[in-house]
């Protein structure tokens, strides 16, 4: 049987290179962790959306009106917005949540 080299750090590389743009991994750029009281401008939130990370927000106080500044602007453009267990979680538009365990 014939001997050949297998490089495998070249392949890893190759493998980083070749990633697809837009790809879930690509787009996300880490999550934040922050309280939604209504002291945080909903700017912020819709920029923190719109620099690709997530946001994970513990819940202190009405959330209809907490989240009613920013709420419309991260659906129109295309992230998500899920209730779960006193933490309201945002994503930017490539990150989709599966809630399908929930139910």
């Amino acid at each position: 049987m014939d001997e050949f080299d297998l490089d495998l750090r070249a392949i890893e590389e190759q493998i980083e290179e070749d990633e697809p743009e837009g790809s879930i991994a690509s787009d996300i750029d880490g999550i934040e962790l922050g309280v939604l009281d209504g002291t945080t401008a909903p700017e912020e939130w819709i920029g923190v959306i719109e620099a690709g990370r997530v946001l994970v927000l513990a819940i202190e106080g009405d959330l209809n009106e907490l989240a009613a500044g920013f709420a419309r602007d991260i659906h129109e453009l295309g992230g998500e917005l899920v209730h779960f267990r006193g933490f309201l979680i945002v994503t930017p538009p490539a990150v989709p949540v599966d809630s399908s365990r929930l139910e």
